[in-house]
């Protein structure tokens, strides 16, 4: 068994599995941002991408890593295994990458919807996400930029926390981890802010 986890072609498996313990290690010492569930609408869903696909919006981005994570270095370490047991080693990891991201994927999505039906959720009450524009978010997951979103925190007029997708109005503008920023549109899957220049205006 340590032969085989030690192939070089289930390196990549065992450090997509290494990386999920540490983000859940992570998560469970109150470090990360959270692994709540969002509760908009849903409406982000229908929308043709493909974090809409793998359902961010009705789960946290962060979540959706850790689904992948867990997908990739199980399925990997499967496939790996199968192979090994026709050819009688592990094939290389140029050809069980892309054959276990593919596999693991449509994984993804399959138990991401399931996870968004058990998991309770921050809120109790469902809300348009045309109510979270105007409102005050705290970028709480990497850096965006134009064209590239980061996960943010906004809490809804009844203070219900959700994690959105979030990306700057400017050309040019970043939002690291923490900022604050104004929600200023609906674009689909994600929203575009602006940042926060006010001390008087926070997330409540």
């Amino acid at each position: 068994m340590w032969s085989f986890l030690a192939a070089d072609g289930n390196t990549l498996f065992l450090a997509a599995l290494l990386l999920m313990l540490l983000i859940g290690a992570v998560e469970a010492a109150g470090l990360g941002a959270g692994l709540g569930h969002d509760g908009l609408d849903g409406h982000d869903l229908d929308h043709p991408s493909l974090l809409g696909w793998l359902n961010v919006g009705r789960l946290p981005l962060l979540m959706i890593i850790v689904v992948f994570l867990f997908a990739f270095g199980t399925l990997g370490l499967v496939l790996q295994q199968l192979i090994a047991g026709v050819f009688k080693h592990p094939a290389p990891i140029w050809i069980a990458g892309p054959l276990a991201g593919a596999v693991a994927l449509p994984f993804t999505r399959v138990l991401g919807r399931l996870l968004a039906r058990i998991l309770p959720g921050d809120e109790t009450t469902a809300v348009s996400r045309e109510t979270l524009v105007g409102r005050v978010a705290t970028i709480v997951t990497g850096q965006a930029k134009v064209g590239s979103p980061a996960q943010a925190r906004v809490r809804d007029a009844h203070g219900q926390a959700h994690y959105v997708m979030v990306e700057p109005d400017e050309d040019g503008e970043t939002f690291d981890q923490g900022t604050s920023v104004i929600i200023v549109r609906n674009a689909g899957a994600r929203f575009l802010a602006i940042r926060n220049e006010s001390d008087a205006l926070r997330e409540r």
